[in-house]
């Protein structure tokens, strides 16, 4: 991607809607727009950082044998009906009703609609157990949109529901998800800490969140720093090491919950069992902010200068930057390795914008790709070129005629 090509517009001032490190940083350096508060447009660097996102997601989903479809977002408030969430949610739900006097309303989530749609066709044990999930907007009608994509009316979440015959198997499929889940944020560069939690209007017997310390955190986490050891009350000391906890502040990444026949029984999912009994099947959930994702990971990885990405989310790979793009000799090179470097796979931007060098570095340290080539007229003179990277700001100096082979050797072990 060519810089000047894209639409990358990053701010030198810091907004003044931007409340949260992680909006401000989103903002400035073109991730996204609002267009009514709680609702973003997600630019073309922020939409490059989602799809990373999603593909790490459906690739551990995926690998863990769950099977990815999309539900609708328009929903009938009838299933809501008769599950009684329509009482619980009735406060965020956007709701409405259509050309044909049918009441409606925008998913704020999709428990009702995946049960309606097992019910309609799982009829048998042979057919269990089974794993479903999908990648869609949600809408909820906050009451305080606030910190960006953190708390937002129009948002995009990972959901996953499992369908058992007993607990032994929906138990399994709880401790598959949840170690699908750990994979997950670890790929993305979050530590998570994964209490115990209440399952509010989920219900169901049981539920843990997955939370990453934040100073923007709008959740408290007791944790104790000595053993990882975390949970959701202050419960005093540490069970496992001995040692007081402190209160932290987090962020909600995920939460995973056993619902059993909160859905299946008034929805009348329904399985026959070995000996011909019509029995509710027993249901888990799984759920992941997805973009609420975008927002934690620049809230745990920035410095005072902008974004520092994890490698796999990184919307590019490599930034290659010629300081003075007029130098002809530094303009063949920069279009040299940048065309080299994409047919071998890396994904590379380009900033071949007529730009003095600091207003380069200035929108490079902001928009936070890990590793740099920095083409400069001084170094060239003597056939070297710089390495610089983001995360410890490492520079290495290497000669252009090895430029290709340290520069994918370096893509490999950034981040």
């Amino acid at each position: 991607m060519l810089w000047s090509k894209s639409f990358i517009p990053t701010l030198r001032e810091v907004p003044q809607e931007a409340e949260s490190i992680a909006h401000q940083l989103m903002l400035r350096a073109g991730l996204a727009r609002m267009l009514v508060a709680g609702v973003y447009s997600y630019l073309p660097l922020g939409l490059r950082v989602l799809n990373n996102i999603k593909n790490i997601i459906r690739q551990e989903m995926n690998s863990a044998g769950a099977g990815e479809l999309l539900l609708p977002a328009l929903q009938p408030q009838e299933l809501w009906d008769k599950t009684g969430r329509n009482v619980q949610m009735e406060e965020i739900m956007i709701r409405f009703t259509d050309r044909r006097n049918r009441k409606m309303c925008l998913g704020p989530t999709h428990e009702e609609i995946i049960t309606e749609l097992v019910a309609s066709n799982v009829s048998s044990y042979k057919q269990l157990p089974l794993i479903l999930y999908q990648i869609q907007t949600k809408f909820r009608d906050e009451i305080r949109p606030r910190f960006g994509l953190m708390r937002a009316c129009e948002f995009i979440m990972k959901d996953a529901y499992s369908f058992d015959i007993n607990e032994e198997g929906l138990d399994k499929n709880y401790k598959l998800m949840s170690e699908a889940y750990n994979r997950i944020f670890k790929r993305c560069g979050l530590n998570c800490f994964t209490p115990e939690a209440d399952s509010g209007v989920m219900g169901g017997s049981l539920s843990h969140e997955f939370m990453a310390l934040a100073d923007s955190g709008e959740d408290t986490l007791w944790a104790c720093a000595q053993c990882a050891y975390a949970s959701a009350k202050n419960i005093g000391n540490c069970p496992k090491c001995g040692l007081g906890i402190i209160e932290k502040k987090a962020i909600e990444l995920g939460h995973i919950f056993k619902l059993g026949v909160k859905y299946s029984q008034p929805l009348s999912a329904l399985f026959t069992d070995e000996k011909g009994n019509r029995l509710p099947i027993l249901m888990g959930c799984y759920g992941i902010g997805v973009s609420r994702m975008i927002a934690a990971i620049i809230e745990t990885s920035h410095d005072q200068n902008g974004i520092i990405w994890p490698k796999e989310v990184s919307p590019f790979d490599i930034l290659v930057l010629p300081l003075n793009i007029t130098d002809a000799k530094s303009r063949e090179l920069a279009f040299k390795l940048y065309a080299e470097l994409n047919s071998s796979g890396v994904e590379v931007l380009l900033d071949e914008r007529d730009e003095r060098p600091g207003v380069k570095f200035k929108d490079a340290d902001l928009i936070g790709v890990p590793l740099r080539v920095v083409i400069g007229e001084k170094n060239l003179k003597n056939n070297m070129i710089e390495l610089q990277f983001r995360a410890d700001k490492r520079v290495e100096v290497i000669n252009v005629e090895e430029a290709l082979s340290k520069i994918r050797e370096a893509v490999q072990g950034a981040g």
